[in-house]
């Protein structure tokens, strides 16, 4: 028909599918200006992308189709203000989440990487970096309570702490004595979360491995203790045991893969 564009033709002017601009018709939210009476066919008119910008613009923002089609006919720039306001808290309550989400996968992607390369039967002094960790409070055990029995406590409360599992979990000696006394049973538990406020500070450690279920270290803390002496190395701080593969790349607990590691002193010469 002169002058008037087929659905097919609109659509690919506009870059708009046609299933969406059928489905935007039968909700009355977009309408070709035109049917024909004979057959139905929708037709447009380029006067309509104008239209069609609103409701993509706002499509676009994930503002809800029933909003979108309630303003379509009745808007000024002081309600359109209100809206854009109140879409934009939320955008950026999804920013905060999608970042959360990416922080939790470089996260993990560091560890499991670094897990596959380490040589997991040595003892020796490396370098870390900074570590940003969510301390969780002190662990208060039971009678009989092992790693898990103490961890579970703290699970059923992360909401309270707000703290995200999804964040690898750690565990927390205060001191090369805890660790030695009780390598099943730590001081406090942790998560690796960038937002954390307590810093493993950068430097040098003592550091192990052990493979096994959480808490299971075997020997690791006498193995540890005894380089130390044998280097004459000065130990100092916090033992962090952080999970490099756990249940989330490995559905056998015994390929649990963790990394204990202890500052130690350094002395200028």
């Amino acid at each position: 028909m002169n002058g008037y564009l087929t659905i097919q033709e609109f659509s690919k002017i506009c870059g708009i599918e046609v299933s969406t601009l059928r489905y935007w018709d039968d909700l009355s939210l977009f309408s070709p200006i035109m049917r024909d009476p004979e057959n139905n066919y929708r037709y447009y008119s380029l006067a309509q992308i104008l239209a069609l910008n609103f409701v993509t613009t706002l499509s676009d923002l994930e503002i809800p189709l029933k909003t979108i089609s309630e303003l379509r006919h009745e808007r000024d720039p002081e309600n359109f203000l209100r809206l854009l306001e109140k879409q934009e808290k939320v955008l950026d309550m999804e920013l905060r989440r999608l970042r959360e989400r990416s922080s939790i996968i470089h996260t993990r992607r560091e560890l499991i990487n670094y897990g596959t390369k380490v040589d997991e039967n040595t003892i020796s002094v490396l370098n870390r970096d900074m570590k940003e960790i969510i301390l969780w409070p002190p662990n208060i055990y039971e009678k009989d309570d092992t790693f898990i029995e103490a961890m579970a406590h703290f699970i059923v409360k992360t909401n309270d702490l707000h703290i995200n599992l999804s964040f690898p979990v750690g565990a927390y000696h205060a001191n090369m004595a805890s660790f030695l006394k009780g390598p099943t049973l730590p001081d406090r538990f942790f998560s690796i979360d960038p937002l954390g406020d307590h810093l493993r500070k950068e430097g040098k450690y003592l550091v192990g491995f052990a493979r096994g279920y959480y808490g299971e270290l075997g020997d690791l803390p006498e193995r540890m203790a005894d380089y130390a002496k044998k280097n004459e190395l000065e130990l100092t701080g916090p033992v962090y045991t952080m999970y490099l593969h756990d249940e989330i790349c490995t559905n056998e607990p015994n390929d649990f893969l963790a990394q204990s590691c202890i500052a130690i002193v350094e002395h200028e010469e």
